[in-house]
């Protein structure tokens, strides 16, 4: 969950004010103490910290905010607000040709992932915005790396255009954009190479490369987990490069934060996209109020609603939808439901997205044990024969005992399961009635299959 340490500090430190029906001057300096220390943990910048605590406090102990009838939650949009001015205010999206080439280039140290982001971007245009991608392979110097972009490429249907690593990389560019365009791509996403460490031979390649493909976007690749050393990186690109925004990746893993909270303050450039897992789809655009919300566990039901409109079959999703909401939902749709569920990624990541599901909500709850249940429910409904799915009430004890066997459960593992599908269809039948029936499939809005 990304900023899992930094969000619980936060909403700790914040979460004394949230009640009190009065504020003074104390509590604010308690809280903003609490919130400076779980910033500097994060590895935020020491001076956007600073501020960011100066810019609250002034704000907190307002007349406004005292004379509340709710000081605390102001307090707390307060910090949210803030949160999200220092990441952005808002979302900066890329910038695309309307008619002919669009040229995006990534660049980065080696290591930040800039060859997996180039097809996780390719994939994200095609996507979201209908073009048709081609990546060039720039990298001449790390051992495989051409080889790497052709497996991405193959991976996502995305053509990958190289000329060994013999040939000089902008020339490859220079060639890889005329090969583009006689095939009719209307984007393409230059892979160029990186180092261990920042030297001048590297900066002097990709000024030479950037002056030759003139891109729409220049892209600085960076790991989220480097935290604070991100944003050292991140100013030396940009006074060479003046790159126009910036890709973090790895924002799903231990990411204390520091890297997206303090590169829009120190280098004045957007962060643009942000990768979330490690699977090709898994690429967000980065919406600074969106993350605020998620630091401060208020959720990102916007974010899921969108998740769900690009991954999931609506058609599939009403169907299911008005067929739940009958006696004649079966197996063979819960399979079907599964699979849509699967489309949104793993459940603790939908559950950061929702309103209040954050680390202390879900106290208790084993996101984990709820992954393995739905493996060993689809295991159990694998293992039935298609007249089984479609009819559940054929599977007796025989039945019931085949079933077990060829899943690796037991008996027990299947009744539950067959018990627990009768409860739901006996439950939506009852709520059938109450629930909204318009466009989109009543209970799931077209959307949201569960």
């Amino acid at each position: 969950m990304a900023f899992e340490s930094l969000g619980d500090r936060l909403q700790e430190s914040l979460k004394k004010l949230r009640g009190k029906g009065s504020i003074n001057e104390a509590d604010i300096r308690e809280a903003m103490r609490e919130v400076k220390l779980a910033l500097l943990e994060a590895d935020v910048n020491f001076k956007v910290v600073k501020n960011f605590v100066r810019v609250v406090s002034a704000k907190a102990i307002g007349e406004d905010v005292m004379r509340s009838l709710t000081p605390g939650q102001m307090v707390v949009k307060i910090v949210h607000d803030e949160l999200t001015h220092l990441m952005g205010d808002e979302e900066s999206p890329l910038k695309l040709r309307d008619s002919g080439m669009t040229v995006y280039m990534l660049c980065g140290l080696q290591g930040a992932g800039k060859t997996t982001m180039a097809g996780k971007l390719a994939l994200h245009m095609r996507k979201t915005k209908n073009r048709k991608p081609m990546l060039i392979a720039c990298d001449v110097y790390r051992p495989a790396a051409i080889k790497q972009l052709e497996i991405v490429g193959k991976q996502i249907d995305v053509p990958v255009f190289s000329m060994g690593d013999q040939v000089s990389p902008v020339e490859i560019a220079r060639q890889g954009i005329l090969a583009a365009k006689e095939a009719g791509s209307n984007l393409v996403i230059i892979d160029t190479a990186g180092r261990l460490h920042i030297d001048e031979a590297l900066m002097e390649e990709l000024k030479l490369i950037k002056a030759e493909v003139n891109p729409q976007e220049t892209l600085l690749v960076v790991d989220a987990m480097t935290g604070q050393d991100a944003v050292n990186v991140a100013e030396t690109f940009d006074q060479t490069l003046d790159i126009s925004g910036v890709v973090l990746t790895k924002l799903d893993g231990d990411t204390r934060g520091g890297a997206a909270l303090s590169i829009r303050e120190i280098t004045g450039k957007p962060i643009k996209l942000a990768g979330v897992g490690e699977k090709m789809n898994d690429l967000e655009t980065f919406h600074p109020d969106r993350m605020a919300s998620r630091i401060l566990g208020m959720g990102d039901v916007m974010s899921l609603i969108e998740k769900a409109q690009t991954e999931l079959d609506e058609e599939e999703a009403q169907k299911l939808g008005e067929k739940m909401l009958t006696k004649d939902f079966n197996f063979e749709d819960y399979l079907s439901l599964m699979r849509q569920m699967k489309r949104l990624g793993p459940l603790t990541k939908i559950m950061d997205m929702i309103p209040g599901m954050n680390k202390a909500q879900l106290k208790g709850v084993d996101m984990e044990e709820g992954e393995r249940s739905m493996k060993m429910n689809e295991a159990i409904i694998f293992s039935m024969t298609p007249k089984e799915r479609r009819n559940p009430k054929l599977i007796d004890s025989s039945r019931k005992k085949r079933i077990a066997k060829g899943a690796g459960v037991t008996i027990a593992d299947v009744n539950r399961l067959i018990k627990g599908m009768e409860e739901s269809k006996k439950l939506m039948k009852r709520l059938g009635g109450k629930l909204p029936s318009g466009k989109g499939g009543g209970l799931f809005g077209g959307n949201l299959p569960f």
